[in-house]
């Protein structure tokens, strides 16, 4: 019996791990973005990070998304301080499971 509750346990992590894992997006909600320019920096900011593959910033919908290289991850505090450094406010950051691209066409259909 021990054995099954171990077996049980061991499938039900594994399988709340699965989304944290595969998730190789992470999206913020930003305050503060106005201008190109402002989109600009934080962009290059970002993409300093040796774990960053792309970078996605929409003024508009005021959403700055990255993509993860391949087994990376940059930690939320770091994420938020170099937002913050730069002059925004960071609102919000979740870990999606949407690529870029289908974050863009999302952003295009609003």
């Amino acid at each position: 019996m021990n054995k099954m509750k171990f077996y049980i346990m061991t499938i039900a992590l594994s399988l709340t791990a699965v989304p944290v894992l595969a998730a190789s997006t992470i999206k913020m909600q930003v305050e503060g973005l106005v201008c190109a320019f402002c989109g600009s920096a934080i962009e290059k900011k970002l993409r300093s990070n040796a774990a960053t593959a792309d970078v996605l910033v929409s003024l508009e919908h005021k959403i700055v998304a990255l993509s993860l290289k391949d087994g990376q991850d940059i930690a939320d505090d770091t994420l938020r301080t170099q937002i913050t450094d730069a002059g925004y406010q960071v609102k919000k950051i979740e870990r999606v499971p949407d690529t870029l691209d289908s974050l863009r066409a999302a952003l295009k259909g609003r």
